[in-house]
């Protein structure tokens, strides 16, 4: 999966690719160089890492799209979008989103928790369902104002890379 990163103080966003290995294993790439990565979830959220063969524990604060960690001692505050997010804010400003919308697992995961059910009437950037993907959870927000037509997200489930989990129309 491909992300985009930008840190304060950074003109323009940096490309991740992030590919999962199995076993809380990952192939990381940053700026041409691969890493390899495993992660262990620890309590309260932190996570401990291995980059090759070097040792970092991180804890994290997630304000909408912006990741704040703690590593080593110093704060980092980075914005992450995939490249969907990035397509729709640089869309954002020219026209809105119409007609029936599916809401797609962004990445394999687990389904946290489903904040609608059919019927609910949402407004735009609302949450609709919360996906724990690689330790960290991520609120799946509506791209419109609209009403829930269905839900296939089921709470403690695993989903699959694209699985379809909300739709609103």
């Amino acid at each position: 999966m491909r992300y985009f990163t930008k840190q304060q103080g950074q003109k323009e966003a940096v490309p991740v690719d992030l590919e999962s290995q199995g076993q809380g294993r990952y192939r990381l790439t940053l700026n041409g160089k691969t890493f390899q990565v495993d992660a262990l979830s620890l309590e309260h959220g932190s996570l401990s890492l291995l980059v090759d063969g070097q040792s970092y524990n991180i804890e994290f604060e997630e304000n909408g799209d912006e990741i704040g960690t703690l590593v080593r001692g110093q704060v980092n505050r980075t914005d992450v979008a995939d490249e969907r997010r990035l397509r729709m804010r640089a869309a954002a400003g020219g026209f809105t989103v119409e007609g029936r919308q599916v809401i797609l697992a962004p990445m394999p995961g687990k389904v946290v928790k489903v904040l609608v059910k059919v019927g609910d009437e949402v407004t735009e950037g609302q949450g609709l369902v919360v996906v724990e993907a690689m330790k960290m959870e991520n609120e799946l927000k509506s791209p419109k104002a609209g009403k829930v037509t269905e839900v296939f997200a089921k709470e403690g489930t695993p989903v699959e890379n694209n699985a379809k989990l909300v739709v609103v129309e």
